[in-house]
């Protein structure tokens, strides 16, 4: 490879990593600014549950409808086009005088972030190895901790919530200025695959007719609802159901968080070295022995123990489930089963969290533990059934 493509394809993946952490950052900022946006637009608290929908709306429906668009208009004019979109969303925020036009904005914000998020996935599957796969998402953490950092300080400085959504409207108004300008680079430098044909002259029906397609859209689903509601229930579960105190729970649900940030910069090397399956394969059976011992009846060390191994074991289940799409489905729908991928988990992770805390409300916070193996069981299933799916249709 020439010097000048490798100081473009660094350039690419620079942009990629920027990204992704522009994904994160809304993320961050609504915890923080919400309690100050409510009584400024004369709402309820719960009323932040409309913009969530709103939000994971938009996701699931461009994330799906990116891996179709690809190749219609190529993946650096839909990553230029979307992040556009999202700072345009952002500034709606900043500027939205009553509760509806920021729920729009919403809407807006996921249409552009979803399709963000799935176009980047479809092409990094094919242009970056496993360690970059795993980086670019250990990024997105980075990300969702840097938004509450920029709201904070905009309160703390006296300011308007506002200035801090207006910050990173301009932060992702400048990302789309880089995307439109290196737009013919992205296609130029994306590797095509053996086997790959246009997906133009691909019928869709084909695609979803592939039952890999769908047992790995299950499988994102229930990643992410594995993820999502380990991190959000494992408060009441260590402190009404193990006896630690509110302070050293928090420390440990803070841990669960950052072994997930660890393991995507450690295995992403691992995965290079050893292969994205055989990383895949101990990633899930360890998520496995993490909830036994999440489920186990034992002291609280115990089930911090459990939620410190799911984070570091499902940290490559994300990417590398992306990165190894066209092994299971073929190079020729591998895009378009990304997208579906990545609908499937934004609907997952809206969902089945919110249905574990009904579990947990109705019958016992000792109920986390068995939700969290079944979950993991399952999601290891569904893994070794895509897997098996012949992928002659690519």
């Amino acid at each position: 490879m020439s010097t000048a493509k490798t100081a473009t394809r660094g350039s690419l993946l620079l942009l990629a990593y920027f990204a992704f952490i522009s994904l994160g950052l809304p993320d961050g900022l609504i915890g923080v600014g919400w309690p100050s946006i409510s009584p400024d637009l004369g709402v309820p608290l719960d009323a932040v549950g409309l913009l969530l929908i709103a939000g994971t709306t938009g996701y699931i429906t461009s994330s799906v409808a990116a891996g179709f668009t690809i190749a219609r208009l190529g993946v650096g004019w839909l990553l230029a086009g979307s992040t556009a979109l999202a700072s345009l969303a952002l500034t709606g925020y900043a500027t939205s005088p009553v509760l509806a036009m920021m729920v729009g904005c919403a809407l807006l914000l996921g249409l552009g972030s979803g399709a963000v998020d799935s176009g980047l996935n479809a092409y990094a599957a094919a242009a970056f190895g496993p360690r970059h796969m795993n980086w670019m998402h250990a990024f997105f953490g980075l990300g969702v901790a840097i938004g509450p950092l920029i709201m904070t300080s905009v309160i703390s400085a006296g300011l308007s919530w506002r200035w801090g959504y207006a910050a990173v409207a301009t932060a992702q108004a400048v990302l789309a200025t880089a995307f439109a300008l290196t737009a013919r680079n992205w296609a130029a430098h994306r590797p095509v695959a053996d086997g790959e044909a246009p997906l133009l002259k691909v019928p869709i029906r084909d695609t979803l007719a592939i039952p890999a397609v769908w047992f790995g859209a299950l499988a994102f689903a229930v990643y992410v609802a594995v993820e999502v509601a380990a991190g959000l229930w494992a408060y009441l579960l260590l402190t009404e159901g193990r006896g630690l105190s509110g302070a050293v729970a928090g420390v440990c649900v803070s841990g669960y968080w950052a072994s997930l940030f660890l393991g995507r910069v450690v295995q992403g090397v691992v995965a290079e070295r050893l292969g994205s399956d055989q990383v895949l394969r101990a990633s899930l059976a360890g998520m496995v022995f993490g909830a036994v011992l999440v489920a186990l009846p034992a002291p609280g060390w115990v089930a911090v123990v459990g939620l410190a191994i799911i984070g570091f074991a499902a940290a490559p289940v994300f990417p590398l489930m992306t990165l190894t799409t066209a092994n299971r489905v073929g190079p020729a729908h591998a895009d378009r089963a990304i997208g579906v991928q990545i609908g499937a988990a934004g609907l997952g992770g809206a969902l089945l969290p919110g249905a574990v805390g009904v579990l947990l409300n109705r019958l016992d916070v000792e109920y986390l533990g068995p939700a969290l193996v079944t979950l993991a069981v399952l999601l290891l299933a569904l893994y070794v059934a895509s897997a098996r799916r012949p992928s002659s249709a690519g």
